[in-house]
C-alpha cells in the first residue's frame, strides 16, 4: 500500500505589481541587522532565544537582538508590541516553545 503525505507551503502568494512595492526588501545579509523575536510564552522558547540571540550577534554579525514576550499563547501578540519590533527591527521571528 502507498501513503500520500501532503505537504503545505506556509508562504503568502505573491500579489500583483501593486502589492509588490509594499513589500519591504528581503534582508539577505544578517551583519548590522536589528534581528526582533516575538516570545509566545511557552515553556523553554526563552533559552533558545537566548542562544539564538548570541549565535546571531557573534556569529552573523546582527547589531543586536530584540525580544518581546507576548502574555499568553493563545492570543495574538499585542499591536503595539507588533509595530514597535516592526519599525525597529530588520528581520522579526515569531517563535515557539515547549
Amino acid at each position: 500500500m502507498t501513503a500520500t503525505i501532503m505537504l503545505y507551503d506556509p508562504t503568502a502568494p505573491r500579489g500583483g505589481p501593486s502589492q509588490a512595492a509594499a513589500v519591504p526588501a528581503k534582508k539577505t545579509v544578517l551583519a548590522g541587522a536589528v534581528i526582533g523575536f516575538i516570545d509566545n510564552a511557552k515553556p523553554n522558547f526563552n533559552h533558545l532565544v537566548d542562544d539564538l540571540a548570541e549565535l546571531l550577534v557573534s556569529r552573523y554579525g546582527a547589531a543586536r537582538v530584540v525580544k518581546r514576550r507576548k502574555s499568553s499563547a493563545s492570543i495574538p501578540a499585542d499591536a503595539k508590541v507588533i509595530a514597535e519590533l516592526s519599525g525597529e527591527c530588520d528581520v522579526v521571528i515569531a517563535g515557539s516553545g515547549d
